[in-house]
């Protein structure tokens, strides 16, 4: 159910998902789904837990084998894949915060950033500057997927040109460190 409520919120929008049309969607009455959610902020709270897997798997699978700027482009690349694909789960994963440390957002929140850290293992990153690296490349490849899908680039320079041009900046700046 919470995969058919993802794939929802990707056509959709989380914003439009309601219990109601998810419940219409599965050609079930609408207190059905509560014997396996507690209602909508439980049901937006397991979407992203699996938008948080996914794109831990996606990230991780991607970077794997890979160092440094290779490691960068292929977690930029699948990061902004994933966001663009999965724009309604990704949107789930904003703003959402884990209940305690058993939480499956927590969980799935570390499986991510432990791909973003084999990123950085490639760079000479001073243990105090890690954090800020990692919140400069989340902030940088958040910032860009999510603008490009909402239709936030109209003007005329070409889109995966600036996406590029947004990684070689990084690379740049994490070997400067």
């Amino acid at each position: 159910m919470v995969a058919a409520g993802a794939a929802l919120a990707d056509e959709v929008g989380l914003g439009n998902l309601t219990m109601g049309l998810l419940a219409e969607r599965l050609g079930v009455r609408t207190p059905s789904l509560y014997k396996h959610v507690g209602g909508q902020e439980d049901l937006n709270r397991r979407i992203a837990a699996l938008a948080l897997r996914e794109a831990a798997d996606d990230i991780g699978g991607a970077v794997q084998g890979y160092a440094g700027l290779d490691a960068l482009e292929a977690a930029a690349r699948s990061f902004r894949a994933f966001v663009l694909e999965h724009p309604g789960r990704y949107a789930a994963t904003i703003g959402v915060e884990p209940s305690d440390p058993d939480d499956p957002l927590a969980t799935a929140g570390q499986q991510l950033l432990s791909a973003f850290m084999a990123v950085l293992r490639g760079y000479e990153i001073a243990e105090p500057d890690v954090d800020h690296a990692l919140r400069m490349l989340r902030s940088l490849f958040h910032g860009f997927s999510t603008l490009q899908s909402a239709g936030g680039f109209q003007w005329s320079a070409d889109v995966d040109e600036s996406f590029e041009w947004l990684i070689a900046f990084a690379d740049r700046g994490l070997r400067t460190l």
